[in-house]
């Protein structure tokens, strides 16, 4: 547990009990004992909040997903409603001191109310506002489940070009603990105002003796406060606020409906009910039958009722179905067995695959990855080099170069000997195809009819790293590696650049305290992918790798990501940014959540970053197609496997067909409801007029 988070969470815990004589019923008393017995009278009221809290983490990866797949993002919209209201809001009270005020404000007034209220009722034994305010908070969280995951509002902060994420940006401690709980786009509804409103709304609704007018006063306070910070914070809209009221009053309502749980839950008779499920199941299972036909006996004659719940359950299968489905886009590249190594290009996938009879070269077609298209290929091993890209598959052995047209997959376009090959790139270039071919540090160009072709002269030098787009190369020379070399296919001449991979002062301290100092003079880079307009390396500054990116067209260059956690395998196209990244790993107390890398990827054009998996398997080498996203991976079984990644997501045939029979399910039972409707309220009329 994080040092801020504790401090937060300690300080909540202080705070609550501090105004227990100021929330308090007039008539009741402080004890010590109570802070104790509290727990074993309510521990499932306990228990239904803690149910809440670890959900969220869990939902909140899911929506990371969701979001990656399918760029469901309504932030458009809102901005298009609000515009900068809330940047006027912003800029108005912008000081330091409130900034910090209101960013544990934040935080702890909102464990204070959502939480720790909770106890408030508990102690004093109120059974009846905690039934109430229990179920409220529960329903709040899921109606607002589906919004997160289907109506995805980014923070303003995120959004508005000159508004800044006050709160999140505080310190970095802060910024860790925020990036990696929060996906930030779960704006609607504002849970900081509807969890406090629920419960407002409760007293107001179910306190008639007034007992709780000072808790009731308190509230209306901090919601007004919250209300601003939020605002302030650069983290919510307007229309996020408005949001929050409607779901904490619709929850509310809800909480009054299903208030017969607790005739089941109770912790005063639960202990019996369970003794007499053990002691007498036949009893237990006439009394659950007894039940069933109350309560589904309607379901032999169906009312709207009836049929409602119907709608409702189906509705529930489909938004399940369609969840299911964003969120497990990959799939495996059929025939491979013991992948080494992949890449793709131009709508193949290639992979070294280590069998047991030899290494063989897989080649797959995006639009069928069942097969395994054969290929003539070179004795290969485990450490032979390979590419593909413009219909073409390079390979090579330590003495033979095979160059393959994919669309005569079993005659060679080029055979010719080499001496060794540590890297291959097929390259488009003015001149036709290229292939380059990288041996113990000696950069070669060579056309389909073998003759060399004029590149770059390097001289007493050592080509470390090699990229290239169209007739640019991009490479990292031994003489200098943390610096960017740039040449062109057919000319001698080169230039130079320096990629800016610094931090601020306090991110390089986090690691020194670490025991990982940032050595920024050793730096070397260790990987690079290029574009026409972009360059993107990860530098190695021996605390950790950094993932840095220059705009060719301005020169610019930055670190991408946070830069205290080690960042692989970059790769640019199709306007996108891939890489892998251990982000939250701390070096010091590694927790297994952070251990496995996840792909993560940055929209060129907008600026902003999605995970793209989010589990317990180890991602790595991503690679952009124009429709999809390759990557490999390792399960907890030592599997590994290449992924296939649908760029635009698509839903799998059986889910098609489950979507289409509910959608004619759900067609025929709305109309049966409204008619069922007009019926009953027929009857109901004529029998008042009677």
């Amino acid at each position: 547990m994080e040092g801020v988070y504790l401090t937060w969470l300690i300080t909540s815990l202080a705070i609550g009990v501090l105004l227990l004589p100021l929330v308090k019923p007039p008539w009741t008393r402080i004890y010590v004992a109570g802070f104790i017995d509290f727990i074993r009278r309510y521990w499932i009221h306990v228990s239904l909040l803690l149910i809440i809290y670890n959900a969220k983490d869990f939902l909140d990866q899911v929506d990371r997903v969701i979001m990656a797949n399918t760029g469901l993002d309504m932030t458009p919209w809102i901005y298009a409603i609000e515009g900068d209201m809330v940047l006027w809001v912003q800029k108005a009270f912008l000081n330091p001191l409130l900034t910090s005020f209101l960013t544990h404000f934040y935080v702890i007034g909102f464990m204070v109310i959502c939480y720790v209220s909770i106890f408030y009722f508990a102690y004093f034994d109120d059974r009846w506002m905690s039934d109430r305010i229990t179920l409220s908070i529960f329903w709040v969280y899921l109606i607002a489940v589906p919004f997160y995951l289907f109506f995805n509002v980014r923070v303003t902060g995120d959004h508005i070009p000159e508004m800044q994420t006050l709160a999140y940006n505080l310190t970095p401690e802060i910024n860790d603990w925020f990036t990696r709980i929060d996906p930030f786009t779960n704006g609607m509804p504002s849970l900081h105002i509807a969890f406090p409103f629920a419960v407002w709304l409760c007293l107001l609704r179910f306190d008639v003796d007034n007992r709780w007018r000072n808790y009731r006063y308190l509230l209306v306070g901090y919601i007004l406060l919250t209300a601003f910070a939020i605002i302030y914070l650069g983290i919510h809209w307007f229309s996020d606020i408005i949001g929050g009221m409607v779901v904490g009053s619709i929850a509310v309502r809800f909480s009054e409906k299903t208030q017969g749980l607790w005739i089941y839950l109770d912790e005063r008779t639960i202990n019996s009910r369970l003794t007499a499920v053990l002691t007498n199941p036949k009893q237990v299972t006439r009394f659950l039958k007894r039940k069933a036909s109350e309560n589904f006996g309607g379901f032999k004659r169906p009312g709207s009722t009836e049929t409602g719940a119907v709608i409702v359950v189906i509705i529930l299968l489909i938004s399940a179905t369609i969840t299911w489905d964003l969120t497990h886009q990959a799939l495996p590249a059929g025939g491979v067995e013991v992948p080494v190594d992949v890449v793709a290009a131009d709508g193949w996938v290639v992979t070294l695959d280590d069998r047991p009879e030899g290494a063989l070269v897989v080649v797959h077609d995006l639009s069928n990855l069942e097969s395994e298209i054969q290929v003539h290929q070179p004795l290969m091993d485990a450490n032979s080099s390979y590419d593909v890209g413009s219909g073409y598959l390079a390979m090579a052995n330590s003495t033979e170069l095979f160059v393959i047209s994919l669309e005569n997959p079993e005659e060679a376009v080029l055979k010719m000997e080499i001496n060794n090959s540590d890297y291959l790139s097929v390259i488009d270039s003015s001149l036709g195809i290229i292939i380059a071919v990288l041996s113990s540090g000696d950069l070669t160009l060579i056309d389909l009819e073998g003759d060399e072709v004029l590149g770059p002269q390097i001289i007493a030098d050592e080509v470390l790293l090699l990229e290239n787009s169209g007739d640019e190369l991009a490479m990292v020379l031994a003489s200098n590696p943390a610096r960017v070399t740039f040449g062109i296919i057919g000319a001698e001449g080169m230039i130079t650049q320096t990629l800016n991979h610094s931090a601020s002062i306090s991110e390089d301290e986090i690691l020194s305290e670490w025991g990982v100092p940032v050595d920024s003079e050793n730096a070397t880079i260790v990987d690079i992918s290029l574009n026409r307009d972009f360059l993107a390396a990860t530098v190695n500054v021996s605390a950790t790798t950094r993932l840095v990116l220059l705009d060719r067209g301005t020169g610019d260059s930055y670190v991408v990501g946070d830069p205290k956690y080690p960042a692989f395998d970059p790769h640019l196209g199709h306007g996108l940014l891939v890489w892998a990244a251990q982000e939250h790993l701390n070096p010091i107390n590694p927790s297994s959540e952070y251990t496995d890398k996840e792909i993560h990827l940055l929209d060129l054009a907008t600026n902003r970053s999605e995970i793209l998996t989010s589990d317990e398997s180890d991602q790595w080498g991503p690679m952009v197609l124009e429709n999809h996203i390759v990557y490999s991976q390792i399960n907890d079984d030592g599997e590994i496997s290449v992924e296939i990644h649908q760029r635009v997501a698509s839903l799998k045939p059986y889910s098609s067909i489950t979507l289409q029979v509910g959608v004619i399910l759900t067609t025929i039972l709305v109309l049966i409801n409204i008619v069922q409707r007009q019926v009953e309220a027929r009857v109901v009329r004529d029998s008042e007029e009677e």
